[in-house]
């Protein structure tokens, strides 16, 4: 019996080549969506990165083209003897121990706390991050309104205490970082919020309930479930808060732009008056990269103890 007689159907023809096509395209179509991300990375991030490495090397000042001449490691010598690099990277690290732990421990509070309430969760994940999307600008103006003296908020706070001569905070060179540094956790504690939030949301119902039919008190739930559970999520936070608070630039520069005196000034504002003051691009092209230094070697750190993590678990 002939194969057309059963109504067979013919066979399609199947190769390599046929797969290939669709999946070239697909690589295409990819390439396509990366390129406008690449091309604005390769051109404001990476090409500026490597600009920088090459001129730490230089005399480079703004007030003449080009490199200059070349100068070796002298910025970085320069650098390593300046009191002034030395202190300013004191008070990055002294802002970066004012900010991280209550950032990190309030947050984790606040959405503890908002997780379990039945109702309202979206006011308190309104209320918590509109802060976090208002510009540095704002903030700062908002800030300085609070601490002026004699008539802001907290003089106010502290005549109804019988204070008649209040503390201009950002005034005093010995608090002056602590306000900057509370106004930075206002500002930016939603964004920790939210990420732990989400987090405690993943975790599944039934091991709370499990644990409270065990007889956990809530307090041994946060400690022996919550807490490790998201140990990811903090490791994360913790990270993404340290390299925000060693990059910290635009509430020191609009609140008190260093001062009084030099007690707050930072990394950031010491490489802007180095290379757009004193003119000096490549003594802040050095300044810059050991910062950079710094940076990347926190994050190489936070990604071995993730290892670490994972081979534990």
């Amino acid at each position: 019996m002939s194969a057309h007689t059963v109504g067979a159907q013919p066979a399609v023809p199947t190769t390599p080549s046929g797969d290939a096509a669709p999946a070239g395209g697909r690589q295409r179509s990819a390439w396509l969506f990366i390129a406008p991300f690449a091309f604005f990375y390769l051109c404001f991030l990476l090409g500026p990165a490597l600009y920088m490495f090459v001129a730490s090397f230089f005399d480079a000042s703004i007030v003449k083209s080009g490199l200059g001449n070349f100068i070796g490691l002298e910025n970085y010598a320069a650098l390593v003897r300046s009191s002034a690099f030395w202190s300013s990277m004191w008070h990055t690290l002294q802002f970066t121990l004012y900010t991280v732990p209550p950032l990190v421990i309030l947050s984790f509070v606040f959405a503890v706390l908002a997780n379990r309430m039945p109702r309202g969760q979206t006011f308190w994940r309104l209320a918590f991050f509109t802060p976090y999307i208002l510009p540095s600008a704002a903030i700062s103006l908002i800030w300085v309104f609070i601490y002026t003296a004699d008539t802001g908020l907290w003089a106010t706070v502290q005549k109804l205490f019988g204070d008649d001569s209040p503390t201009p905070v950002l005034g005093t060179p010995s608090i002056a970082m602590v306000g900057i540094a509370v106004a930075t956790v206002w500002w930016t504690i939603g964004f920790n919020f939210i990420l732990y939030l989400a987090g405690l949301q993943d975790i599944p119902r039934e091991l709370y309930e499990a644990a409270s039919i065990d007889g956990a008190t809530p307090w041994q739930q946060i400690r022996h479930l919550t807490i490790p559970l998201l140990s990811r999520t903090t490791t994360l936070v913790l990270l993404l808060q340290i390299i925000a608070s060693l990059k910290i630039f635009d509430q020191v520069y609009l609140m008190t732009n260093g001062g009084p005196g030099t007690s707050t000034r930072t990394a950031l504002l010491f490489i802007t008056d180095t290379g757009f003051a004193d003119y000096r691009i490549g003594a802040a092209a050095a300044a810059s990269f050991l910062l950079f230094l710094v940076i990347v070697t926190i994050a190489v750190i936070r990604q071995l103890v993730e290892r670490a993590q994972q081979k534990g678990a």
